[in-house]
This record gives C-alpha cells, structure tokens and sequence, in this order.
C-alpha cells in the first residue's frame, strides 16, 4: 500500500509526550538527517558515508516515488526520528514477502539523544506503529494498514528486541540486497492485533481473552458462503434434492436455482463426473417470494439453509440443535481460519512450498510437514458439518484446534496396575517404551525420575503404577469430574505435564512430537463431540491394536508388489488403557457402546520422520484438496512446481495411492481408510513418490474370510464382492478423487476425462500385472470389479444427518451405511466393451 501525498501531520501521546509525524522536507531535513546517519548508531542503515546534498537526493526519491514516503517525527516539538514506510508488494520484498492486501513495510532510525533519554526508543516505536496501524482517510490521521512488515538483519539483536516487545513476529529468514548491501534478514510482521497485545501496545483489553476477533461480519459472510456452497454441493451430491437450471432471463448459461418453501437459492455452478458439484460462494443469491412486489434478498446464512432443509433433510427432531451446533462451530471455526490466513498467522500455498523447498535436515522437514498441516482450512471435504467440537470453550479452541499450529504439552497420570493395561508390538518391551536410563523413549531419565519421586512421596510404590498420557482438556473436563472417585483413592494420580511439545492433528486428537520429531505420535481420547462422535477412546479395542498393526504391518513388508510401490504403514506400536472405573463395570444398555468407557486410553504411532530419505518431503494427503485465501490450489501448485505434465504428475500420485490399495484389496481383501487425513505423503521435487498409511487399528478391515491370528480377528467384516469394491468406490473415487478431478478441472490443469482414463489405466495395469487376482476381465462377475458400470452409492451427510451424536455402530459399519441408488463409474468399462484374457 502507498503512503498517502497530502501533507498532513500525525499526533499521538506517548509516556514521554506528544510526538507528531510530518512528510519529510528534503531541502529543510536532510542535514539533520545526514548526521543521524552518520552516527555509529545508525551504522545498520549503511548510509554514514552520504554527503548532505546525497542525503537529499536520497530523500526527494522516496517522496517522489509512488509507493515510498519518509516521515519525520518530532517529540514535543523536537526532530527525533525518520521512519520510512513502503508497498512491500512493490518495493525491497516483493520477491520473498507473501504480501497481503493491507501490508505497509517501514524502516524506523531514532536519532540518537544527546544526553540519553530513557524510554525515547519506546516511545517512538509505539507512536511509529500506531501511525502505520491507525485508520486513515482524513487529515491528521494514520496510514490505515493491517499489518506493518519489518526486515532487520538477523545479527541485530537490540532491534529484534525491540520489534518483539512491539508484537512482530518472525516469519523465516530472507536473502535481500546484493554486494555491499546484502544481508540476512529477519522478515517479520505484526497486524494490529498484535501490536495492541504488545508490552508497547494498549495492553490486552480487561477480559481480552474472551474477545472472538475472528466474528465479525466480513469474516462470517465469508464463512456463511462458503459452507452454504460446500452445502448445496454436497447434499445435491447426495441426491438430498436436485437444483434445477435457471431460466430466469438473464441467468448465466451455469446458473441453478433451488425452490425450498417460500424461498429460492440462485447461484452458479459447474457439474464434474460422480455427480460433483463445484458451487462458486460468491454466486449464491437467496431471496423470498413476497407477492405482487417481486423478491426479497436474504443474507445468506447456513443454518438458516438447514432450517429451511429440514423437511428433506429430516434430522430426528432431538437432534436438529446438535447438528445445528456443530454447524455453528464449523461457520466459527471458519471464520477464525478467514483471520489467520488474512492476517499472514497461516501461509499460503506458496509461502508453504517456499518453506519445503528450502528445508534442510529432519527438524527443518518436520516443521514444513507441520505448517502444512495445520494450513488445512476445510476438514473433511464431504461433510457439512465437520468442525463441530462440542465441548470446547473459546480458549480451548485456541489452544488445541489443529488449524491453530499452537504447541502443547500431555499431563501424565500413573493408573494404578491392577487396572490398566500396556499392549505392546511384537518388537516392543514395556523398559523401551518408556525408556531406559540413558536411552530415552516416550520419557526421559529427568520425568521417569520424578514421577516416581511424587508416588514414592504419597506413599506409593511406582513398581504399582503405568504412566499414561491424557490431554490437558480431558484432564480438567472429564478425569478430574467424572473420575474423581479413581482420583481420590489414588487409582489414577496426576504427576503433571511432560517436557516434550505436541501439535494437534487434523485428527485433533492425535498428538506430533515437535520436540523430538523422530519419537512417536501419541494419541489421546479426547472426549468432545465432533463430526458424528463423541471423540473417546476405548481400552478395550486398545488392546488388540499393536497386534492388529503388526499383522497389517508384516503383510505390506511382505508383499514385493507393495514393496516397489513405496507403500508403508505407520504401526501403532503401544496402547495403554484404564478400566478401574465402576463405568466399565455398569451393564451396558441393550449392547450400545458406552461412551463413557473410552474416556481414559492412549496409543503411539510410529512418526514419518524417522524413514525419510534424502530430498524427501512430508505432507498430508488432506493438503492436495487445500485452497488458500487467495483460492490457490496446493495441488495445482505442486504439479507446477514438478515440472512434469499433469498427466506424469498425477500418474506418480496414482501409482504411489491408488495401485497399492487396489493391490490390498483385490489380493488380501484389505481394505484401509484412506481419506486424506490418513495417509501421509511423501514427496520429492512436489511429486509424490510414496504413502503411508496410519489409523491402523481403529479403521483396517479384512472384508473376505482368510485365516487371522485369533487376537486379529477383530477386523473381520467379511461382506460380498459388490461391497467389497466400495472399499475403492467410496473411500477412494468418491472421498478423495472426485475432489480432486473437480480441482484440477476448475483450474485448468486436467480435464476430468483424461483424469479419469489415468485411473481406469492404473486398474487395468494392476490387472494385467497380476493376472492371477480376479477383477477386471472375463472373470470380473466371479470377483471385485473396479471397472463396473456402476456402483452403489454410499452417502456421508445422510448418516450425519440420521444421527448427529453417532453416525455408525462401529461393530457393524457396513449395516449402518445409508445409499441413494448408485452412481456411475467415471472409470469404469465403455459401454459393450469388456476386456478378456
């Protein structure tokens, strides 16, 4: 943004006085400021050795150019500073700063006082921030930027210093300027709200923690359209109802309309194979019928939508409110997502990429790995609803939500022995776990130590006791209440927070080592309703799940088709769970789960970063569906950034995602849960090479009736050849590819036939190269055929919507599964044409 040409003069009051901003004179200033830059002080600034008349020249420039100005600033009436401020879009960063619309860069020298003056630099930055940051528009007022972008060189630690105690915050570190005049910088920013809670700042306001910037309308009209779309896509996807072409005069040749009771959505749209619909938010248009006096505009308002979709909808009356509440927390959640990208808290697709390509050594690739996953601004791209977290408060919200990036640390609990089991894999023991003195596992010599000093201190043998990690909020919501008996007689006792640093997953209850990324996730129950369930965690299944994942684990490791793929899991290699509770000796009501028998369980998965190769970057599968805030596809980015074409790109993406599934199925009848928060990516030069798979054994399914381990049996469902291809149907064409046809169509990368024609390749290639496994072919009536005409179409909302607290019986999933007809196989077989062999 350029600074504003009409002369005027800024005042504020400052803890040492009035200080005032003017546009700088050049013929009458540029002595002074020759010899503020001819100070040692100002040797930063490289401009000591200019003459007086090379200082006004220098100073003419920046007021004749378009997007500088220079400013002097007095106190009291008394010249005591220069501040420079610049379009960082257009001048100095425009090559390595993301800029936002609202951006302002400023340079700031303090001359130096003569006697000292404490306080003066202080002053000087809080007045120079309020001017930048203060609305402006009229006379006399400030510059009306959103965020104020700074770039000291990283060796000056007073100013870096100062800039902290006036709320910047360090982005990376850039390269600018050349020969003499290059440095290392220290590119930072600070928005307003930043500047406002700084030690220079106003101060946070009284109960400030409690404000929700984030609600505003501007950011809730953006929230509101968005879900609105995703809603009218999704549910129309559903076959909930069919928006019909509009034939209003006038109506774009892409318009639809959808006439409810008494009011009428218009908006534009384009429509991709799978009945897929791409809904442009800002098209959306709601009016109500008022007689002879035409229409009447409505805001568009998601939960009035369901209101008024309710009689198609026909969510149970005792759960319309539920549904609608987590509806209130998604349009929250999303508002809070709209703040933090536009405000420069969440990077955009480039600022990630920017970050993965200059990442060097493991720490470096686990922090790019974790900024991308915490960029995911959608959740579940099939669900409506899909960020509810009933449960949390504002400040949990900032504390735990994925989205957020924010750092946290597990409290421990010793759960007495007698009560608690540790299910370990095959290659684990109970010393390595936890770790050894001098070799460290999930604790260090330091934390065992001292848990066992505060058991041994309440009279207790620690040889009683298991350590199980729980999240803070479980802790203060449901252990401390709901488990208070088990507290009370030191069943379960609170040893307090370890030392390493967790950051919540899109799973959010799943839990990254950023201290040491190489160590295993841990995941937690987390007892908050979200997405259909209520978030536990059960002992009783954890008990089986190393088991599980060794057996699933042992199988990929040996199958060589699966091997060449790349294609790994990440096991779960421990699971400890607490069943002291008189919950878990309460009879059950008619057979239904009881929720409050998966409140106190953990489990630790084996961490991605310790097999990394090499040039090998990490990301979430979830991240190819990613849009940033300007509407920047991470897969169409990451496809430019191959420099392949995309059918090369997407044929690795197909090779290293689709075919090893395919594989699991047509010869194990194994089938994962492979949306996009469950595999894990791994990359080299933005081409995706290999998968990992996680969430082993909560979502691995044997679909067939081949032999299993006894403790194994569990995964068991065994079902017929047509639900057996929904495996891939649902989970893989409708769940994730449908998405990211439409993607890649709207931007104009691949057209969804040729996309679709390179998955149809993959399968027949699975086929030809394993001639043996039934599916496509002459054979395909005996077996799975991916390559059918049509199949059954599993709807997600439709289960929401049926019962918002428990979408599926987890012990029968497949009888719990809602269809609306079938759907027809964008890669399925040409019509009269079958292959044979």
């Amino acid at each position: 943004m350029s600074a504003p040409t009409t002369v005027h003069a800024f005042a504020t009051r400052t803890r040492l006085g009035e200080i005032t901003l003017e546009p700088v004179v050049p013929v009458r200033d540029a002595e002074l400021v020759q010899g503020w830059l001819a100070h040692p002080a100002a040797s930063s600034w490289q401009m000591g050795e200019l003459r007086v008349d090379e200082v006004r020249e220098y100073l003419a420039g920046l007021q004749a150019a378009p997007h500088e100005a220079a400013w002097l600033g007095r106190l009291d009436g008394e010249p005591v500073f220069l501040t420079e401020t610049y379009d960082p879009a257009r001048v100095l960063l425009a090559d390595v700063h993301d800029a936002r619309p609202g951006d302002l860069g400023m340079h700031l020298l303090v001359a130096p006082p003569d006697p000292p003056r404490h306080g003066l630099t202080d002053a000087v930055m809080t007045a120079v921030m309020r001017f930048c940051l203060s609305d402006g528009g009229r006379a006399g007022a400030g510059l009306g930027a959103t965020r104020v972008v700074v770039e000291p060189d990283v060796g000056n630690r007073k100013i870096a210093a100062k800039n902290a105690a006036a709320g910047f915050r360090v982005l990376r570190e850039v390269d600018l300027g050349r020969g003499a005049h290059a440095k290392r910088a220290a590119l930072s920013v600070a928005t307003r709200a930043d500047f406002a809670a700084s030690a220079l700042g106003t101060g946070p306001l009284p109960g400030s923690s409690l404000l929700a910037t984030h609600l505003t309308a501007e950011h809730m009209e953006h929230a509101h359209r968005h879900l609105v779309a995703k809603a009218l896509a999704e549910l129309a996807h559903e076959r909930l109802f069919q928006p019909e072409p509009d034939d209003a005069p006038g109506a774009p040749p892409d318009g639809y309309r959808l006439a409810l009771d008494g009011v009428t959505y218009r908006f534009t749209a384009r429509r991709y194979a799978l009945e897929h619909w791409v809904v442009d938010p800002a098209s959306v248009r709601r009016t109500a019928t008022a007689g002879m006096r035409g229409d009447v505009a409505l805001p568009v308002d998601a939960l009035e939508l369901v209101a008024e979709l309710q009689p198609l909808l026909q969510v149970p009356d005792g759960l319309l409110a539920t549904y609608l509440e987590e509806l209130s927390a998604t349009l929250a959640g999303a508002a809070a997502k709209r703040e933090r990208e536009l405000d420069g808290h969440t990077p955009s697709v480039s600022g990630l990429l920017e970050a993965m390509r200059a990442a060097s050594g493991t720490r470096a690739v686990a922090e790019t790995f974790q900024q991308v996953e915490a960029a995911m601004s959608e959740g579940h791209p099939g669900f409506v609803a899909n960020n509810g977290r009933i449960g949390f408060s504002l400040s949990d919200y900032r504390a735990y939500a994925p989205e957020r990036g924010e750092r946290m640390r597990v409290l421990w609990l010793a759960a007495r022995r007698a009560h608690t089991h540790l299910a370990l894999a095959a290659d684990q023991t109970e010393a390595g776990h936890y770790g050894t003195p001098g070799v460290p596992g999930e604790l260090s010599d330091a934390e065992r130590a001292a848990f066992a000093d505060r058991l041994a201190a309440r009279g207790h043998d620690p040889a009683d006791y298991l350590y199980l990690p729980v999240h803070p909020w479980q802790w203060e919501h449901r252990v401390a209440i709901t488990f208070a008996a088990d507290v009370a007689r030191d069943d379960l006792v609170l040893l307090g927070p370890g030392s390493d640093e967790y950051q919540p997953q899109q799973s959010i209850r799943t839990l990254f080592n950023r201290t040491r990324p190489e160590r295993h996730y841990v995941k937690v129950a987390l007892a908050i309703q979200n997405m259909g369930f209520l978030r536990g965690l059960s002992p009783a299944y954890m008990r089986a799940t190393p088991a599980i994942n060794d057996w699933v684990a042992d199988l990929v490791a040996g199958d060589a088709t699966l091997r060449t793929a790349g294609f790994g899991v990440l096991r779960e290699v421990a699971a400890a769970g607490y069943t002291g509770d008189v919950y878990h000796r309460a009879p059950l009501h008619k057979g239904q789960p009881n929720p409050h028998r998966k409140m106190l369980a953990a489990l630790w998965r084996e961490s991605p970063v310790a097999g990394l190769a090499a040039g090998e970057r990490l990301v979430t599968m979830a991240s190819l569906l990613h849009r940033d805030a300007g509407g920047v596809s991470f897969a169409t980015a990451l496809v430019r950034e191959s420099g392949l074409s995309a059918e090369q790109w997407l044929r690795a993406y197909l090779d290293a995602y689709l075919y090893p599934l395919v594989h699991c199925l047509l010869r194990h009848e194994l089938a994962f849960m492979p949306h996009g928060e469950n595999l894990i990516l791994v990359l080299r030069d933005g081409v995706v090479r290999r998968t990992l798979m996680k969430d082993i054994g909560e979502e691995v399914a044997v679909l067939g009736d081949r032999p299993l381990p006894e403790r194994v049996e569990r995964i068991r469902a065994a079902v017929d050849d047509e639900e057996k291809a929904l495996a891939v149907f649902t989970d893989v064409f409708d769940g994730v590819l449908r998405h990211l046809s439409g993607i890649l169509a709207e931007d104009g990368v691949l057209d969804e036939e040729r996309f679709w024609a390179l998955v149809a390749e993959t399968i027949d290639r699975h086929a030809a190269e394993h001639p043996d496994v039934s599916g496509s072919g002459a054979r395909a009536h005996l077996g799975v055929d991916l390559r059918a005409a049509r199949f059954a179409h599993s709807c997600l909302n439709r289960l929401q919507l049926r019962n918002t607290l428990q979408m599926v019986d987890l012990a029968n999933q497949s009888e719990s599964l809602i269809y609306a007809g079938t759907l027809a196989n964008p890669a399925g077989r040409p019509t009269g044409r079958r292959t044979e062999r």
